[in-house]
């Protein structure tokens, strides 16, 4: 699906939203914020365009304190309300009393089942009766990410739309912007953490290493994904 007329331009954080917008209601669309610096920048782009998209964040249980230091310098700049989703209680105590606590290093697998009870559950219930949901995904992240549009269909959940509005932006673009906003970013990114998740499965990159590096460091870059986005 494109998210222009046009697919010879690259496309602004506005077309997107703004074709979005025409086809589904904000009333029925979502914001998935991670904290990160470009869930930041979008947050700023729909407190002026789309005040009245709600936003949802996952507390997965083993973040950084630095990650809740960005929610609640958040909660303070735009004075919004985030919708937090947590892993089943149930099905995390059985992950753990069976596998222990760092059983996502063992294998692909285990890291997928990890991943899946701790994010992509409750996403899933993030997202039921939703029409659309904004992500601050970008193509220049890594290779798993190149292929990606700015609008797409997310059937995995059943249809709706998959809105990445800084999909072209360049890492330049989006810390020019996050410094003239003065947005609240997270004080990992200036020690070396360019993508921050959960912190056992999220470490400094070194020099020349690609963005995500740090990310399931321990695995190959083509499986550097959590489930989030299929």
């Amino acid at each position: 699906m494109s998210e222009i007329p046009s697919a010879t331009k690259a496309a602004t954080p506005e077309e997107i939203l703004s074709a979005a917008l025409k086809k589904v209601a904000a009333k029925d669309v979502v914001m998935a914020c991670s904290f990160s610096v470009e869930d930041l920048v979008v947050i700023d782009y729909l407190r002026k365009l789309a005040p009245q998209i709600s936003i949802f964040a996952i507390d997965t249980g083993r973040l950084h304190e630095e990650t809740y230091a960005v929610a609640e310098a958040l909660l303070q700049k735009y004075q919004l309300h985030i919708d937090w989703y947590l892993p089943q209680t149930l099905s995390l105590q059985q992950l753990e009393r069976a596998k222990g606590l760092f059983s996502m290093r063992e294998s692909l697998a285990n890291r997928h089942e990890c991943c899946h009870i701790r994010k992509v559950e409750p996403l899933n219930r993030a997202l039921v009766g939703k029409a659309g949901w904004i992500t601050g995904q970008r193509r220049a992240q890594s290779t798993t990410r190149n292929a990606l549009q700015g609008i797409e269909t997310d059937a995995a959940h059943g249809g709706i739309l998959k809105i990445n509005p800084l999909i072209d932006w360049s890492d330049e673009e989006v810390w020019s912007y996050a410094r003239a906003q003065r947005l609240p970013v997270n004080r990992l990114h200036s020690q070396g953490y360019p993508s921050i998740g959960c912190a056992p499965c999220t470490r400094a990159i070194k020099a020349g290493e690609a963005p995500r590096a740090g990310r399931w460091w321990w695995e190959n870059p083509e499986h550097k994904e959590c489930g989030l986005h299929r």
